[in-house]
């Protein structure tokens, strides 16, 4: 009986770098949009107070950054999926898979994170330059 496993090949950690780069750069712009006046205005209609726009957009931007530079990746794949686990949930309802409102865009964002989160950042990350870097923070 066979048993699967990824192979450490250069083509698989350009892969973990594309993912990496695309969920981060697509939650730094999202979370950007989040620092403009009209979100602190719309927080109340989700139940949750103006005040929490600039750490629910810190959230976003942040992690973003450190998953495109690739350090602490694993933390900041678990850090958005439980943000695309709140939007999917708490924000859209999961009313609906596609169309007005849909989830689609939420889930692949939510499965590329946990990707990120189990499988590492791959070799092509700042945090493989030096081997004196804790584990914890690949």
């Amino acid at each position: 009986m066979g048993t699967a496993e990824i192979r450490s090949t250069i083509s698989n950690d350009a892969v973990f770098m594309g993912v990496r780069a695309t969920i981060g750069v697509i939650f730094i712009v999202h979370g950007m949009g989040k620092f403009e006046p009209g979100f602190a205005n719309f927080l109340p209609n989700l139940g949750l107070p103006p005040e929490m726009q600039i750490p629910i957009a810190l959230a976003e931007v942040v992690p973003g950054i450190l998953m495109i530079i690739g350090v602490l990746s694993r933390f900041s794949g678990a850090l958005l999926a439980i943000i695309m686990i709140g939007a999917t949930f708490h924000v859209k309802g999961a009313a609906s898979f596609a169309g007005d409102g849909g989830v689609e865009f939420d889930i692949i964002l939510l499965a590329g994170s946990l990707l990120i989160m189990v499988a590492g950042p791959g070799r092509i990350a700042l945090v493989q330059v030096t081997k004196r870097i804790p584990r914890i923070l690949h």
